[in-house]
C-alpha cells in the first residue's frame, strides 16, 4: 500500500510539473519557490533542479527565445552606434530604448528575484542579477546592465538546454516501457494497458516489439535483444519455458510469452525507480556545494558592500560612483551558478553513462564511494561463477541411485539455488516424480523435509554433523560441490555438481589487481572449491566454509583494519553482507530481489568486468566535478580581486562568470559522451 501511495505522488508530482515543460529555468524556478514557499520553508540540502520527475523540456527552437534574442539584437545595434559611428541616441530615448532590450531579456530573472524576495529569500543568484544590473542602471551605465542581464540569461539558456539534455538521456530509459501490448483473451488478440494485465494470461510479442512484461516463453523459441536491461545488444536465444523479461526487444516472429509478474512488479519496472530515485541520494560534494551557495551568497552582498562603503574611510576624496560600480562588478562575477549547475550535472552524467553500461547507481552518494574502494570482497556461486550446474557423479551407499536422485529433487525443488536446480533439472532426465512435505531450510546447510514418509536430509556435509550422522570421510576431500543425503539418519549418497568461472571473470580480477585493489573471495562453498577457483583467478584471499554470519563476520573484520569495502553478491544470505559494505553490489540478472533491493549498485549483467567499470565511471565523474570546482573558484577569485580593484569592469565580469559557467556544463555533459575502457 505504502508502495502505492508514493507511485501515485510520483505521478501527481509529473503531472504537476508538465506545464512547467516549455518554460524557462527562472519561470520553473519561481514555479517551485511558491510550491516551495506553501508547504514549508527551506530545504537546505535540496536541489530539485534535475528531478527525474519533472517533464524535460519539449525541443525548442531559436524562436521561442525571441524575447532574449531581440534584446541581444538591440544591445549589438546600440553598441555599433556608440561605439561604431560615435553616436549615441539623446536622453532619455536612450534610457528607453536599453529599457526595452532590459526587459525583454531580465523579465524572468527580475520575477524570480521578486517572488523569492517575497519568501525573504534575497541571498540567491537571480535577486544579486537584479540588484547588479537595476544598479548600473542607477549609475548611468546602461549598455553594461543590459549586457549582464542579456548574458546572464543566455548563460541560463545553454545551461537549461544541458539539464534537459541530460533529463532525456535517462528519460529515454524510462520511456521503454511500451504504454499498450496485445494479450490473447478467448483466443483472439486483444490490445489493452500493460496495467491490466494479470499473471498468467498470455501476452503476443511481434517482431520489432518491446515485451511489456516480465513472463516465460510460451512459444517455442525466440531470439530478444537485451540492451535495455544489461547494455548490451547481442542476441540471447530463449526456449520456451526460459524467463523473458519486460524491456527485451523480440528480434524474430510473433512470440507469446506467458505473464509471471504484474507490470509494477516487472524487472524493468524496479530499474527505472532505482534510475529515477538515484537522484535524490547526492553525494557529499554535492551537498558541500548546495550548503557553500547558501553561506557564499551572503557573504558576497556583504563584501560587495564593503566594496562600495569601507573606501570611506579611507580615501580623500571618496567618489561613491566609482566604489559602486566596483561592488557591482564584485556581485555579477560572485554569481556561483557555475558551481550551483555544473556539479549536480555532472554527477547526472555519471549516472546516464553507468545505466547505458547496465550498472545501476542508487545514488550519486555511491559514485563517490567507489572512488575511494580498495578492497574488493566477492562472492563466489553467481557471482564469479555462472551459478549454471551441472551433476558430474551420482554415488550411493544401500540405496536405489534412480530413487535418491528423484528423492533429492523432490526436496530440493523447494531452492531456489542454482545447485537446487541442477539437481532437480538432472532429475527431471529420469523415470518418476515425488514430492516433498514439511520442507524447511536450514540456513548455510540445506533443506530438510518428508519424502513418502522418509525424513530425508539434503545439503553440505556440515548438515549431517548439525544432526550427528556419519558419512565416509572420503567425501570431505571431495572438490566439486557435493549435495550430501541421509533418509531416516541414515548417509545415503552424495550428488557432485561443478560450476563454470565466468568467461571475464579472469579478467576482471586482472584489473582490479592494474587498480591497486585487493581482492577477495568469500563463499560458503567447501574450501578446496574456493581455493580451486581463487587460484585459476588470481584472487588474493580465499575464505570457504562460511555460513551467512560468517561472512558478516569476515566483512566487518575488514572494516576494522581500515579497508574501503565494495561487497559484491548474487543470493539472499548475501544481502546482510552487502547492507554492511561500503559498497553493496548486486548481480542483478541471477541475483534475488533481497539483494537487489539491499544493494548500493546493480550489475544488469551479471558480468564481473563491470565492477572495474563502475569504479572507472566514479573516478570520470569526480575527476570532472572537481575540474569545475577549482575552475570556477580560481576565475571568480581573481575577477573578484580584479573587480574590487577596479581593474575588471561589468563587461568584463559578466563575460567572465557567464564564461565559466558554460565551460563548467560542457565539460560536465563530457560525462554523457564518454566511452569506457572495455
Amino acid at each position: 500500500m505504502k508502495e502505492e501511495q508514493e507511485n501515485q505522488v510520483r505521478q501527481e508530482q509529473f503531472k504537476s510539473d508538465e506545464h512547467l515543460a516549455n518554460t524557462s529555468g527562472a519561470e520553473k524556478e519561481a514555479h517551485e519557490a511558491d510550491q516551495h514557499a506553501a508547504s514549508e520553508h527551506d530545504h537546505d540540502d535540496e536541489d530539485e533542479s534535475l528531478d527525474l520527475t519533472k517533464a524535460p523540456a519539449e525541443e525548442e527552437t531559436w524562436l521561442s527565445h525571441w524575447p532574449l534574442l531581440t534584446a541581444l539584437l538591440i544591445l549589438i545595434v546600440m553598441l555599433t552606434l556608440e561605439y561604431g559611428f560615435k553616436y549615441q541616441p539623446p536622453f532619455p530615448v536612450n534610457l528607453i530604448i536599453f529599457l526595452i532590450a532590459f526587459g525583454l531579456a531580465g523579465y524572468n530573472v527580475l520575477a524570480m528575484a521578486w517572488r523569492k524576495a517575497k519568501h525573504f529569500d534575497f541571498f540567491n543568484e537571480f535577486f544579486l542579477m537584479s540588484v547588479a544590473t537595476i544598479g548600473a542602471f542607477s549609475i548611468g551605465s546602461y549598455s553594461e546592465g543590459v549586457a549582464v542581464m542579456v548574458f546572464y540569461s543566455i548563460g541560463e539558456w545553454f545551461q537549461d538546454a544541458a539539464v534537459n539534455k541530460a533529463k532525456k538521456s535517462i528519460k529515454a530509459l524510462l520511456d521503454i516501457r511500451p504504454d499498450k501490448v496485445t494479450v490473447m483473451r478467448g483466443g483472439k488478440p486483444t490490445e489493452t494497458d500493460p496495467k491490466t494485465v494479470k499473471v498468467d494470461e498470455v501476452i503476443q510479442v511481434k517482431a520489432g516489439e518491446k515485451v511489456a512484461l516480465d513472463g516465460e516463453l510460451y512459444s517455442d523459441a525466440a531470439s530478444f535483444n537485451t540492451a535495455a536491461l544489461t547494455g548490451e545488444s547481442k542476441p540471447d536465444t530463449k526456449r520456451k519455458g526460459e524467463k523473458v523479461l519486460a524491456g527485451m526487444i523480440n528480434l524474430d516472429k510473433v512470440s507469446e510469452v506467458q505473464v509471471k509478474a504484474l507490470f509494477k512488479d516487472s524487472k524493468l519496472s524496479q530499474i527505472l525507480e532505482m534510475v529515477q530515485d538515484a537522484t535524490a541520494r547526492k553525494s557529499q560534494t554535492q551537498l558541500f556545494i548546495s550548503r557553500f551557495a547558501k553561506i557564499y551568497t551572503p557573504i558576497v552582498f556583504a563584501l560587495a558592500l564593503l566594496v562600495c562603503f569601507a573606501p570611506y574611510f579611507f580615501t580623500d576624496p571618496y567618489n561613491f560612483h566609482q566604489w559602486f560600480y566596483r561592488a557591482l562588478v564584485f556581485l555579477v562575477i560572485s554569481c556561483p551558478c557555475a558551481l550551483v549547475v555544473s556539479i549536480p550535472l555532472g554527477y547526472f552524467g555519471g549516472i546516464g553513462l553507468a545505466s547505458r553500461n547496465g550498472i545501476l547507481f542508487k545514488g550519486s552518494n555511491f559514485l563517490d564511494v567507489m572512488t575511494k574502494i580498495n578492497t574488493v570482497i566477492m562472492d563466489k556461486t553467481g557471482t564469479l561463477t555462472k551459478g549454471v550446474f551441472k551433476v558430474q557423479e551420482v554415488v550411493t551407499e544401500n540405496f536405489d541411485k534412480n530413487e535418491l536422485i528423484r528423492t533429492a529433487a523432490a526436496i530440493e525443488a523447494n531452492s531456489t539455488h542454482p545447485i537446487a536446480k541442477a539437481v532437480v533439472e538432472y532429475a527431471g532426465q529420469q523415470e518418476g516424480q515425488l514430492k516433498a512435505e514439511n520442507v524447511e531450510e536450514i540456513s548455510g546447510h540445506g533443506l530438510k523435509g518428508t519424502v513418502n514418509g522418509k525424513t530425508v536430509l539434503a545439503g553440505n556435509a556440515k548438515l549431517l554433523k548439525k544432526f550427528n550422522i556419519s558419512y565416509p570421510a572420503d567425501v570431505d576431500n571431495l572438490v566439486d560441490t557435493v549435495v550430501v543425503l541421509a533418509v531416516d539418519d541414515k548417509y545415503a549418497g552424495y550428488i557432485t555438481i561443478a560450476d563454470e568461472i565466468k568467461e571475464d571473470a579472469k579478467e576482471a580480477i586482472e584489473r582490479m589487481h592494474a587498480l591497486k585493489l585487493q581482492t577477495v573471495m568469500l563463499s560458503g562453498d567447501k574450501q578446496a572449491v574456493v581455493d580451486k577457483v581463487a587460484k585459476a583467478l588470481g584472487i588474493d584471499k580465499a575464505f570457504g566454509d562460511l555460513l551467512p554470519d560468517g561472512k558478516v563476520e569476515k566483512v566487518q573484520g575488514f572494516k576494522n583494519a581500515g579497508s574501503r569495502i565494495a561487497f559484491v553478491g548474487d543470493g539472499v544470505n548475501d544481502a546482510p553482507v552487502v547492507a554492511l559494505a561500503d559498497a553493496g553490489i548486486a548481480m542483478g540478472g541471477l541475483g534475488s530481489d533481497a539483494t537487489i533491493e539491499t544493494a548500493d549498485i546493480v550489475i544488469q549483467n551479471d558480468q564481473p568486468s563491470k565492477l572495474t567499470s563502475a569504479i572507472e565511471i566514479g573516478r570520470i565523474t569526480k575527476r570532472i566535478v572537481w575540474q569545475n570546482i577549482t575552475i570556477a573558484m580560481v576565475v571568480k577569485v581573481i575577477v573578484l580581486v580584479l573587480g574590487a580593484g577596479g581593474v575588471a569592469n561589468l563587461w568584463e565580469a559578466v563575460i567572465a562568470d557567464v564564461g565559466v559557467a558554460l565551460l563548467a556544463i560542457l565539460n560536465a555533459v563530457r560525462i554523457q559522451r564518454m566511452t569506457l575502457h572495455e
